[in-house]
């Protein structure tokens, strides 16, 4: 089903949660838009937009698995397969399947109907049924005023891509509650996250607005760009968003209210957060400059706060 358009407003509720500076330790660096990070079986797997390149840090090596170029990798989640889903974030969008070392399974260009990916692919989640959910940008314009982004949804077991919500904000990161009821998605430029009720069929049903990041805590600039990336959920439900311009990482509980700031050193350009071993630790993808071209960034490590 598609969704009405709302605006969005604030509906998270401030707590005296300050910014705390962690020790942070440098994982990985001079990558070039760094993104995407997930932990797998002791294994530190990232992304490059820039570099059009999949990574795997072992704890001493790190190797390229993947360049396609014109892709514009962004945006791995891990499927029950043990493959990665891949977003390409590049203007004309595009969706693959790798297989852990890097192998090309498949690849999307457009939803069942055929409509491409126009705006590019940002960010993909998949369920615990089996499903995913991924979300379709915008262009990336020094003033977006295009509000053109969009959910696709592919079903268990189905080949095609299907649209769900439609007329959001620069649709970024996205997030499924551990009851597999509520998805959670970012609207960059709006500064804002919206939340659904998962239907039984992975339709999406009520929409609602679920936090207002300037509301939550002090913006750091004015920028059109200075809102929420990519997010993931840790097993209570708690919601972690890193917030691109803003160079840090909210932690953000079910009800809305901001529990923790997490200040990262590496950068104003947070991009993505991944869990450790018991969720113990947070692995941070952070771009320097959020202006420089070339998004040169690292992978940080800090440590989480329950």
């Amino acid at each position: 089903m598609k969704a009405s358009k709302i605006i969005c407003i604030a509906m998270g509720a401030m707590l005296a949660a300050t910014a705390a500076q962690a020790e942070e330790t440098t994982i990985v660096s001079n990558v070039l838009g760094p993104e995407g990070p997930l932990y797998v079986d002791g294994n530190l797997y990232y992304v490059g937009w820039v570099s059009n390149t999949l990574s795997k840090w072992d704890g001493k090596t790190a190797t390229v698995l993947n360049h396609t170029e014109g892709c514009g990798h962004n945006g791995l989640a891990l499927t029950k397969d043990k493959t990665f889903l891949l977003a390409c974030t590049e203007e004309h969008g595009a969706i693959m399947e790798l297989d852990l070392t890097g192998k090309q399974l498949r690849r999307w260009d457009a939803d069942k109907d055929g409509k491409p990916f126009a705006g590019g692919i940002n960010d993909i989640v998949v369920t615990a049924k089996g499903g995913a959910y991924a979300t379709v940008f915008g262009p990336y314009k020094d003033v977006p005023t295009a509000v053109v982004g969009k959910i696709v949804y592919l079903a268990p077991g189905s080949e095609k891509w299907v649209e769900v919500p439609n007329d959001l904000n620069y649709a970024n990161g996205i997030g499924v509650a551990p009851d597999q009821k509520t998805l959670y998605v970012s609207e960059t430029v709006g500064n804002c996250i919206l939340k659904f009720t998962i239907n039984a069929d992975g339709s999406l049903g009520q929409r609602s607005n679920f936090a207002l990041l300037n509301v939550l805590t002090r913006t750091k600039n004015d920028s059109w760009w200075l809102g929420p990336d990519s997010m993931k959920i840790d097993h209570q439900g708690n919601l972690y968003v890193a917030q691109w311009s803003g160079g840090r990482i909210l932690k953000i509980s079910p009800e809305g209210k901001l529990l923790h700031v997490f200040a990262i050193a590496g950068g104003d350009g947070t991009t993505n957060v991944a869990f450790g071993p018991g969720e113990k630790d947070l692995y941070v993808s952070v771009v320097k400059d959020p202006k420089d071209p070339k998004a040169r960034g690292s992978i940080v490590k800090i440590p989480n706060v329950q």
